[in-house]
């Protein structure tokens, strides 16, 4: 069998992988890294197709390439490496043993890459890497239990594996194969600016197919790749970037128009600009969150969307009581913080960036904003609690605990439009069933 081309990557290429790589480590999400590196280089969108591929297959493959780089230089962690170091590692590893690079894109690789960690860093950690080198030639990974063997073949640390293996037994397989397709493009249309057909009319001149939700009709995918930054829909804001599961949210919620809303995980604005939308831009949003990138891009998207009844709050949610007093608003969204494990087809580097020992850390500050989402919410009134994790301790564990400890909080039934989950009466989307992202849903009622 005739084997692949040989990969041939020249000088600037890869200095601007291992840039990119660099900064993924900083900068989330790791899209904003890569077009930030790719737009400092002026890279044409011929290369960077090709970039952009090895970038998110290294990203991916993360945690098998950690583990050869532990092997060939005997460090446990690789995080007390330089990150300079560490990234061109990453980068050597994925080009050497997972592909075919050219024999002058392996000089390149190895002299050249040397070069800027040394100017990056210091002359000793390019001669580190430079002597490090000489062992991938040949390296070949093998796996050393079943348990690695299903860590290699998807891409997934083991504690998840083990984790999704334990909550969804024979059907876990389905879902490591889910995280590891390549997802549409899905955006929501601003129905107070434009319409569904108008939308899918403008978007066929651009791309393949478009696909509408059977779901949310306001849904559509399509196939990648589609320049936002160019897109006259996005910046027009006929169009926002949201996935069917995170848009079903608002609409479980169903605020109605002259209603006062509270989000209180708000940033960067997709529920929020839907639930303003649904209320047809009358009424009142408060918004709170506190990270000023993402607030940042919130406010540009009720900009581009216009919409004007959202009040922002750069301010821990916890504090809302105080801030909006006890019983203030008729409905509270809380798509609370957590590992987002079910974004990972979305998000290839955050599989190797979530941490088993975090999830009861994020259960702990879930149910302290589902107590704050409760003290300001009216009797009677309604407050959806979601997140994107898959894991129970994250979702149906809050909940029984929450409800437990109020005896005025009563559990609405919901019945659709995805599967019900472990706590009768809650809702989960799951990749693999669904084709969205992982989501968990759970309607509260004050009495």
């Amino acid at each position: 069998m005739e084997s692949k081309p040989k990969i041939k990557l020249d000088e600037k290429m890869l200095i601007v992988l291992l840039e990119a790589l660099r900064w993924s480590e900083r900068i989330k999400p790791s899209q904003h890294a890569k077009r930030m590196v790719f737009e400092k280089h002026r890279i044409s969108d011929r290369i960077e197709r090709v970039l952009t591929a090895i970038y998110y297959s290294v990203l991916k493959r993360q945690g098998i390439l950690d583990k050869i780089i532990e092997d060939i230089t005997n460090v446990r962690p690789i995080y007390i490496f330089d990150p300079w170091l560490r990234s061109a590692l990453r980068l050597a590893v994925e080009l050497m043993v997972f592909r075919r690079p050219s024999q002058a894109t392996k000089k390149r690789l190895r002299n050249v890459i040397a070069g800027v960690i040394s100017s990056k860093s210091h002359p000793y950690i390019g001669m580190y890497y430079w002597r490090i080198f000489e062992k991938l030639e040949g390296y070949t990974y093998k796996p050393k239990t079943a348990i690695e063997e299903l860590e290699y073949r998807y891409l997934l640390p083991k504690w998840f594996i083990e984790k999704m293996i334990g909550l969804l037994k024979n059907e876990a397989e389905q879902l490591f194969n889910a995280l590891n397709k390549k997802m549409p493009i899905s955006v929501r249309v601003n129905t107070l600016k434009t319409s569904v057909i108008d939308v899918i009319e403008d978007l066929t001149k651009d791309v393949p197919w478009v696909e509408q939700s059977k779901i949310v009709e306001t849904i559509l995918r399509f196939p990648g790749p589609y320049s936002f930054n160019k897109s006259r829909l996005w910046k027009k804001g006929h169009i926002v970037i949201q996935e069917e599961a995170a848009a079903v949210a608002s609409i479980i919620l169903n605020p109605k128009p002259g209603e006062t809303v509270a989000d209180l995980a708000a940033a960067p604005g997709g529920k929020t600009e839907h639930m303003a939308e649904l209320m047809k831009n009358d009424g009142i949003i408060y918004a709170f969150d506190i990270d000023d990138l993402r607030i940042k891009r919130m406010k540009d998207l009720l900009r581009r969307t216009g919409i004007d009844i959202v009040k922002i709050y750069k301010m821990d949610s916890r504090k809302a009581p105080e801030i909006l007093g006890e019983e203030s608003v008729d409905k509270v969204l809380i798509d609370a913080p957590c590992t987002s494990d079910g974004t990972l087809a979305k998000n290839p580097d955050l599989r190797w960036r979530i941490r088993e020992d975090a999830i009861p850390e994020f259960a702990k500050l879930q149910y302290e904003m589902l107590d704050a989402g409760w003290r300001i919410l009216r009797k009677g009134g309604r407050l959806l609690y979601c997140t994107c994790s898959m894991f129970i301790e994250e979702n149906e564990d809050v909940i029984i605990k929450f409800i437990n400890e109020h005896e005025n909080a009563k559990l609405v039934f919901l019945n659709g439009p995805y599967d019900p989950g472990f706590l009768n009466g809650t809702l989960r989307a799951f990749p693999h069933r669904h084709g969205t992202i992982g989501f968990f849903y759970a309607l509260l009622e004050k009495g």
